[in-house]
């Protein structure tokens, strides 16, 4: 028995069965790269689900952690920790629109706290019936009840019903139901600049700001969903900036510490001071080897992110070229969150055939891969992802997908 198959009947027998695991056992990392407990070699090209944008022990993280470390690990919110408020400030440099943060360990936290706070802003602004979320279908905000009933895919529902009400689900990227949408009653549209866990679908170009206009005309908040699109990812420090809008409310997390849990809240003035003592708390958000590590990935992030940007257009230009095959329907994304459409072919198949020429990705049901590969990806890197992939795909049975 090989140590992944070892490993595998271990985890089998302690651990819920939650996940869809693949045959694989990591055991370190460094750069762009992993290594299974067998010590064979992979070029890392999903990253975590977005979220090692540094890749893997990057030295100045490695660095920030063991210095805090030796000086303060955690201590509770009622008190206060410089590294929170560097972080706080930091964090709100680069997003101008934001004053206020709230930090807390995951996404859907993160989802949740601005789903909340949409809701308690009108309360306290005598409209307690101003309780309704906009959300879309095939959007995906998270797990908690909340976010999980904010999700417009059943399959994450199912089981967990009765749901949160209150919310209602309109067809993404399409002006005329949002507008319909919104009524008296509507506290928050939340919405992601790019629909990650439906296939890599880019909101069409102007419906984020027809969101803004809109929300504004009838006094709903616009909520941005950024934990997969933030930090970088699109080629932006965030994916809405492409559109030139600014929401009330917005969450990032998975890059935010390229892998340690953390997650923000961000909001403007005029909403997040609603968020008033007693209104909600996170025992561990905002500790401070989070945001000690937090600081380091920021300010690398927007060091290298000009660079970021030209290693993604050489691997947009190669996956493209995948097209001439016939294999490929459509490359769609923005920087290095990409997805890939194909025609004919078992999306799963050509990850278990990547997986064979040594190449990680991610399938996103029969007929999508994604890419969201290490924002220090080398251009050397970028053609061996191009490459294993579309050998991956050449290689693949005609007639599934």
């Amino acid at each position: 028995m090989t140590a992944t198959e070892n490993l595998i009947v271990r985890a089998n027998k302690v651990l819920t069965p939650n996940y869809r695991q693949v045959k694989v056992a990591l055991a370190r990392g460094e750069g762009c790269r992993v290594w299974d407990v067998d010590g064979r070699e992979y070029l890392d090209a999903i990253a975590g689900l977005a979220t090692c944008a540094l890749g893997h022990c990057h030295p100045a993280l490695i660095r920030a952690l063991e210095e805090q470390a030796r000086t303060l690990w955690h201590v509770s919110n009622i008190f206060y920790n410089e590294r929170q408020v560097e972080l706080a400030e930091a964090l709100l440099a680069a997003t101008p629109w934001a004053s206020r943060t709230f930090f807390c360990n995951s996404g859907a936290e993160a989802n949740e706290a601005q789903l909340k706070l949409a809701r308690k802003y009108h309360a306290d602004r005598g409209q307690p019936e101003r309780n309704e979320i906009v959300a879309c279908h095939d959007s995906f905000h998270g797990r908690t009840l909340f976010t999980v009933t904010c999700t417009g895919q059943q399959r994450y529902q199912r089981g967990f019903e009765p749901l949160v009400p209150g919310v209602r689900h309109i067809p993404y990227g399409e002006v005329g139901p949002l507008e319909e949408a919104l009524t008296p009653r509507t506290a928050a549209f939340i919405v992601e600049p790019i629909l990650g866990e439906a296939g890599v679908i880019p909101a069409p170009a102007g419906y984020l700001k027809a969101a803004r206009e809109l929300t504004r005309r009838t006094g709903a908040l616009l909520l941005f969903d950024e934990v997969q699109t933030g930090m970088g990812r699109t080629g932006k420090m965030w994916a809405h900036e492409w559109e030139g809008v600014t929401p009330d409310l917005m969450s990032s997390a998975k890059a935010i510490a390229n892998g340690y849990p953390m997650a923000a809240m961000l909001a403007t003035e005029e909403v997040g001071t609603h968020l008033t003592p007693g209104s909600h708390a996170s025992t561990f958000g905002g500790n401070a080897l989070g945001c000690s590590v937090a600081l380091a990935v920021l300010r690398e992030v927007q060091a290298i992110l000009p660079r970021a940007n030209e290693v993604a257009s050489r691997l947009w230009r190669q996956l493209e070229a995948l097209r001439e095959g016939g294999r490929v329907e459509e490359v769609r994304g923005r920087g290095l969150l990409i997805g890939i459409k194909l025609a004919g072919v078992s999306a799963p198949e050509v990850l278990a055939l990547a997986r064979e020429r040594g190449l990680i990705a991610n399938a996103i049901g029969d007929r999508v891969i994604r890419l969201a590969p290490p924002l220090i990806l080398a251009a050397e890197e970028a053609d061996e992802i191009a490459r294993r992939l579309g050998a991956a795909i050449a290689a693949a049975q005609e007639g599934g997908g």
